[in-house]
């Protein structure tokens, strides 16, 4: 990946500090870049006109996780964020330090320690599984206890906390996801009835998103995935037509990506992966993604890199900050095209 690339500064004031809502537009009404890796071009559009940027028979594929309200806070100094369920029932947490409203990484810990939390649970550290995530249990079964005791989690750029509300998209079915899949926020019921208008498909799939504060050079961990059938077989139908496959978010590259055999064909799919998508790896099932804006040297770069190349995906992201595009879960996207 180009120096360019991996180095590039992000200016503070383009860390979306809150909803569009809260800027006073609608979920729809953001951005969207939209790069072409055949032509090279680059141009910028409002997100409601993604529709007409799509061809008849191609495929949307989207995340159906719900998000959780996967922080807790255990005292007035310290939070946990719950991130990634494991197959055994223990589950990858980290632990934050409160400060000022907001908590920040690499809270102390220590094997075998009991943490209390809130309503009487109790949270076991058993070992470091990364340098910032712990494998730990909980006393009582995690989901319910988070969508009775949590909030969602927060980074220092959001500027208050928002509802849970505000973390759901329109796709959302199946709670357990640690943070947004932010890509498919900006989807309003006007949005996916133009989409549907058009002959464009819709089909889902479901990847349970862990943290996404990876530390510099830390590859995503497992995550659990669930590829349907029907899912499987119309990615396939589309391709074998002449139809493009679009993943709306780098978590849908990811599960079908693990879904895909050599030659690209998908089939249904279900567990917990591990594997990253780079320029090495290659795409294989997917021709085109939609994805927010990524910080400079995360993982998910390397990943629009196998799209696009390395030289468009600088000046992609040289054009975003100049025209003023905002970051994060709650800023603009980029639709990068074959």
């Amino acid at each position: 990946m180009s120096t360019i690339l991996a180095d590039f500064t992000l200016p503070a004031e383009l860390e979306a500090p809150g909803p569009p809502e809260a800027r006073g537009l609608s979920r729809d009404g953001v951005r969207l870049m939209v790069s072409r890796r055949s032509t090279g071009q680059i141009s910028h559009h409002g997100f409601r006109d993604m529709p007409g940027l799509l061809l008849p028979g191609d495929l949307l594929v989207v995340n159906d996780t719900g998000t959780l309200p996967a922080q807790v806070r255990a005292s007035r100094e310290l939070a946990v964020h719950f991130s990634t369920p494991l197959p055994d029932g223990a589950w990858l947490v980290e632990l934050r330090v409160v400060a000022d409203k907001i908590s920040k990484p690499n809270g102390p810990g220590f094997p075998a320690q009991v943490i209390a939390l809130p309503g009487g649970a109790e949270l076991t550290l058993q070992s470091k599984a990364t340098g910032r995530l712990w494998r730990a249990r909980l006393s009582v079964a995690v989901v319910p206890y988070l969508l009775r005791y949590g909030i969602p989690i927060r980074y220092s750029y959001v500027s208050r906390d928002w509802p849970l509300a505000a973390y759901q998209t329109v796709f959302a079915r199946k709670p357990g996801s640690a943070e947004m899949p932010s890509a498919s926020r900006p989807f309003t019921p006007a949005v996916v009835t133009d989409l549907a208008a058009r002959g464009v498909l819709i089909a889902p799939l479901t990847l349970h998103t862990g943290v996404s504060s990876l530390e510099a050079g830390e590859d995503p961990y497992p995550e659990p995935y669930d590829v349907p059938a029907t899912t499987a077989g119309l990615v396939n139908y589309v391709r074998a037509h002449g139809g493009r496959v679009i993943a709306g978010g780098t978590t849908v590259v990811r599960a079908l990506e693990t879904a895909a055999g050599p030659d690209g064909t998908v089939g249904p799919a279900a567990g917990w992966t591990s594997h990253v998508v780079t320029p090495q790896t290659g795409v294989k099932a997917v021709d085109g993604l939609l994805t927010g804006l990524h910080e400079p040297r995360s993982s998910h770069l390397r990943m629009l890199a196998a799209f696009a190349g390395p030289e468009l995906l600088s000046r992609c992201y040289a054009e975003a900050i100049a025209a003023g595009y905002l970051w994060h879960e709650f800023g603009d996207l980029h639709l990068l095209l074959p």
